[in-house]
């Protein structure tokens, strides 16, 4: 066989084998390595939160004077409180949620609220519950060793309707303010944070005014 003519049956030969490595290039899509999972190191979005410890009332609350008896003043009560909550973090400065707040006041057995002059009596000890909305506003964080904002110092308020108990000593329901500093720290377990905040409060009708510190956790979903 001359050259030309083994020039051409090796092109011949050849142009299949092109052809189906050319179809494999473009039909085979090329391969990629899987995207790695990054997880957040703060989890932020729906909470679930628990607080609790020490409640006090400067002055039990107690009626305005009377034709026939005067203003008393209601005595210093101490006492513990307990409250859940659950929100929504819009972003990491900005907090709003619903609480259920109870709380128990100690009063010795002289203090008889709203019972006095009626027919009947009701002293001593006295409990709260209050359902509201509070908000939490992240004023400024400071940063671990990784760069990652897990301490902050915040702002919370909120108001709610107070109902109590027995109805005898304080009869009528009234509406809770509060607001507060508190600090708080997100852990290294990324849906976990612990805090601590102290908050002063005014019952509205009766002005009463009281204080609490409570130590709290929090879950982020």
């Amino acid at each position: 066989m001359n050259a030309p003519a083994s020039v051409v049956l090796c092109a011949l030969l050849t142009l299949p084998t092109l052809a189906l490595a050319q179809g494999a290039a473009t039909s085979t899509p090329p391969v990629k390595d899987k995207a790695p999972v990054v997880f957040s190191e703060i989890e932020r979005g729906l909470y679930f939160g628990v607080y609790g410890g020490p409640s006090y009332l400067l002055a039990a609350p107690t009626p305005d004077a009377t034709a026939t008896l005067p203003k008393r003043d209601g005595p210093f009560s101490s006492g513990v409180s307990a409250q859940i909550e659950v929100g929504y973090d819009f972003n990491e400065f900005l907090s709003v949620g619903v609480f259920l707040l109870g709380s128990f006041q100690r009063a010795g057995s002289d203090y008889l609220g709203f019972s006095e002059g009626t027919q009947t009596f009701a002293s001593g000890d006295f409990s709260i519950l209050t359902p509201g909305i509070s908000a939490r506003a992240h004023l400024v964080g400071f940063a671990d060793s990784q760069e990652v904002k897990r301490t902050w110092f915040y702002v919370r308020g909120g108001a709610g309707y107070s109902l109590f108990a027995p109805e005898q000593l304080i009869p009528d329901p009234d509406i809770l303010v509060f607001a507060g500093p508190g600090v708080e720290y997100y852990t290294r377990l990324r849906h976990f944070s612990v805090g601590l905040e102290v908050t002063g409060s005014m019952l509205v009708s009766t002005g009463t005014f009281g204080f609490a510190v409570s130590p709290n956790l929090r879950y982020a979903f």
